[in-house]
């Protein structure tokens, strides 16, 4: 039936890419691992190093979700082709639309773990820690930069990675001066690594009584988060603590205690702050860690083949220097300057619709282009 012809040619399109996807994904070597931690997790001793045996645990489960995304998208794409055939057979053109549907589905899922073949950067699979801080233009870029929190989280939700704000320093009047969240889910940061850089927003400001338009400026800089890392080492000589009363929601105990850390690396001058967790001693461990997935960060950058592989130049936050422009007003457009792929629901965009621009930075980095 003609109603079916352009899905089911699709879709047999679609199935030697499936097949060559199923190698790039390297599912039988996954397989063959998976037995093998499976068979470490049922030793008597598994769990005499707990902390080994939570990263097994976490190795077992990403391999776990590669092997079930590839089997339903597999499933999904039969399904289609049998749904057609059924359909063709029996003269009904009633599923036409519930075909189509499904064969988008299966087109969305192919593109996906099409690009997770991209991600072969030795951190790629790692969950990322984003910190954000107000540039150039006042309580407009603090507004600013309040929005860009709340759109990597929308983002988060639509991949079902789960966040934590770690941070905040809100701003004087309206918005968030700097603040640092805690993004989990595999491949968190080999997706959200082209997100570091300067975001630019133009815009009327709802802050100007004078209705003018005003452009503002907020940094972004991905992280890695990084467990241990054996090649670098932090003494505590080094290490300058700072505690504070936490300001963000949380309860009686984290507001009414001095519960909050900020650690500095007096070599270095990094800074790092926790303040989310239940106790002191806890927020200094994840400050320990996000210190650790900057110090890493710096030490790889002294071998060049290795910046790309963790996170570009850090720029000055301002005109000249951003990756993105989000344009509010005159016209609405949202348009990554290293690609060149926009996209006019701005709306969308602020929603957290921005695996377009992350898949094009993929795909131009995959050939070579940026």
């Amino acid at each position: 039936m003609i109603q079916y012809d352009e899905t089911r040619l699709a879709m047999e399109a679609l199935t030697p890419q499936i097949e060559e996807l199923k190698g790039a994904l390297n599912l039988e070597g996954i397989k063959i691992k998976l037995d093998e931690l499976e068979m470490k997790s049922t030793e008597p001793s598994f769990w005499n190093d707990p902390e080994k045996a939570q990263a097994i645990q976490q190795q077992m489960g990403q391999y776990k979700n590669t092997i079930e995304s590839f089997n339903k998208l597999k499933t999904n794409h039969e399904d289609v082709l049998a749904m057609i055939e059924l359909a063709e057979e029996e003269n009904d053109e009633s599923a036409v639309d519930e075909v189509k549907e499904l064969a988008e589905t299966v087109k969305t899922e192919y593109e996906e773990q099409k690009l997770a073949t991209l991600l072969t950067g030795e951190y790629d699979s790692s969950n990322a820690i984003l910190t954000f801080h107000a540039g150039a233009g006042g309580t407009e870029a603090q507004d600013w930069v309040s929005m860009l929190v709340r759109m990597y989280m929308k983002w988060s939700d639509r991949h079902g990675f789960k966040t934590e704000v770690l941070d905040m320093l809100d701003g004087e009047e309206a918005g968030i001066k700097s603040a640092s969240i805690h993004i989990q889910g595999y491949n968190a940061y080999g997706f959200l690594k082209s997100e570091n850089g300067v975001h630019r927003l133009v815009r009327v400001s709802p802050f100007d009584a004078a209705g003018r338009r005003h452009t503002s400026f907020a940094s972004v800089e991905v992280m890695p988060e990084i467990e241990k890392d054996v090649s670098v080492e932090i003494r505590d000589e080094d290490i300058e603590m700072e505690v504070y009363r936490a300001s963000g929601a949380g309860g009686q105990h984290i507001n009414k205690t001095s519960s909050a850390v900020r650690l500095i690396h007096k070599p270095t001058g990094i800074v790092v702050a926790c303040q989310t967790q239940r106790s002191q001693v806890q927020n200094r461990e994840f400050c320990m860690k996000m210190l650790m997935s900057k110090l890493v960060e710096i030490k790889e950058r002294e071998h060049l083949e290795k910046i790309s592989d963790i996170k570009g130049e850090q720029l000055k936050i301002e005109w000249g220097s951003q990756i993105r422009s989000y344009v509010f007003m005159p016209y609405t457009l949202a348009k990554d300057t290293r690609t060149g792929f926009e996209s006019g629901n701005i709306q969308a965009v602020m929603d957290g619709d921005i695996d377009g621009f992350i898949n094009a930075y993929l795909k131009a980095k995959s050939l070579g282009e940026i």
